[in-house]
């Protein structure tokens, strides 16, 4: 029989057990954090009609979606998490209680060039708070306590959450004439972490932009000072724009509210040079930072939208929302050294008999697993000495050894994997122990 070889599709993530443990710990961190703030959890279908997910896609967006027929069906897979979230509220709109929170965490597709760190298929961790008509600014403060609270979580101290506000961005716009060129001059400035404030000129250039308003464009964004003292100066600029104004008493709004919310001021900032491209965002927008590690880029990002579900129902449905891609996080952090895959195992305990009574052994096996200890048992028909290999090759951090002796007298012999010691003991007494450990 021919052999197949056995391969990964390029742009696929695949891992060794013990770095699947390290990701599903993160994933279940941030899972915990997302809903110690009372969101929802949700999960829609990976695979949707084609006319529903495609409704709002165009451009490069369409062209990375993975369509495909079975029968007389045209169907494609989620490119993201939003879209599904928008159709999934129009449809149960009147089944909902707004506003409406909830989180989602899985898998979407999208066919670009395989590169590294950048995937076909990716998780994406999202909360969206959703508002039936209108939806208080006090959310967009609550998001970074969200942020705040995760990464937190996650072990990282020095992050910065950058804010700013597109209406802020917008008004400048309608300031200087150039309104009909601000989705084209937001993308450019959103790029000028990766490209510098040099190259981005040159865009604009080529967009059309005259030499003055560039100026004025570039001495906006490079408007330096605390949170406060960047208040004050664009309220110094003396722009007339109503957007600008509405923009500006937004932001103001939600850096005071932030504290509140219980984030340090060290902890996030006001950012002009944060755009967010995408064009569903309206007002706030977040793009956070490992300090140390500026060069894996943001790490979450997301921002207030006015309209979520407008290609599905007259309803106004708007929110704010962020998403950490965990798959391209992981894997930058992995690279970074920031992520340690050492567990090599799950089970705290590794049952090995030494007698022909399996009966028993599964017995004691039952017990731990019913005191929630993660428990393995090794049934092969091995050498003492091959069985301790294995639980020391897995990080197995006890070993609970079951003979004909122990049987008569009732007990186990519990081994510490780590220092060596073995005691003989009842299993009730085992268990207390491995407890305590934890």
């Amino acid at each position: 029989m021919k052999k197949v070889q056995p391969r990964t599709l390029p742009g696929f993530m695949e891992l060794l057990p013990n770095e699947q443990i390290v990701f599903n710990d993160i994933k279940e961190k941030i899972q915990k954090s997302y809903e110690r703030f009372g969101f929802l959890p949700l999960d829609t279908p990976i695979i949707e009609d084609a006319e529903v997910l495609l409704a709002k896609a165009g451009g490069e967006t369409e062209k990375q979606i993975y369509r495909f027929n079975k029968g007389e069906n045209d169907l494609a897979l989620r490119f993201d998490l939003t879209v599904p979230l928008a159709k999934y509220v129009s449809e149960y709109y009147g089944e909902l209680s707004f506003p409406f929170k909830r989180y989602q965490i899985g898998k979407v597709y999208r066919g670009e060039k395989a590169q590294a760190g950048r995937y076909r298929e990716f998780y994406q961790c999202d909360v969206d708070i959703i508002g039936d008509g209108e939806l208080s600014i006090i959310h967009d403060a609550e998001i970074p306590s969200i942020i705040y609270t995760t990464f937190k979580e996650l072990g990282f101290e020095k992050f910065t959450i950058h804010i700013n506000n597109r209406k802020i961005l917008n008004g400048i716009f309608d300031e200087i004439g150039s309104t009909d060129k601000s989705t084209d001059i937001l993308r450019i400035i959103d790029k000028i972490e990766k490209i510098g404030a040099e190259k981005v000129q040159e865009e604009l250039t080529e967009l059309g932009i005259a030499k003055n308003e560039i100026e004025t464009i570039m001495n906006f964004i490079k408007i330096s000072g605390t949170n406060t003292e960047k208040i004050e100066t664009l309220r110094q600029l003396g722009i007339k724009s109503e957007i600008f104004n509405t923009g500006l008493n937004e932001l103001e709004q939600v850096t005071k509210l932030i504290k509140v919310c219980g984030v340090p001021e060290k902890n996030f900032e006001i950012d002009l040079t944060i755009a967010r491209g995408l064009d569903y965002y309206t007002g706030t927008v977040y793009e956070t930072f490992l300090d140390d590690y500026k060069k894996l880029g943001s790490v979450c990002s997301g921002g207030r939208y006015e309209n979520l579900a407008e290609y599905y129902t007259d309803k106004r449905l708007p929110g704010v929302g962020i998403s950490i891609g965990l798959t391209r996080f992981f894997y930058q952090a992995r690279k970074e050294g920031l992520i340690k895959s050492e567990k090599t195992s799950i089970s705290k305990v590794l049952v090995l008999p030494m007698t022909d009574n399996l009966e028993k052994c599964m017995e004691i096996a039952s017990k731990l697993r019913n005191a929630k200890i993660n428990t393995e048992i090794y049934l092969e028909d091995k050498k003492i000495k091959s069985k301790f290999k294995y639980a020391d090759k897995l990080n197995i951090p006890f070993a609970v050894v079951i003979g004909d002796d122990e049987i008569a007298n009732d007990k186990v012999t519990l081994k510490n994997m780590t220092t060596g010691e073995q005691e003989t003991l009842p299993i009730e007494e085992v268990i207390n122990r491995i407890l305590i450990e934890e």
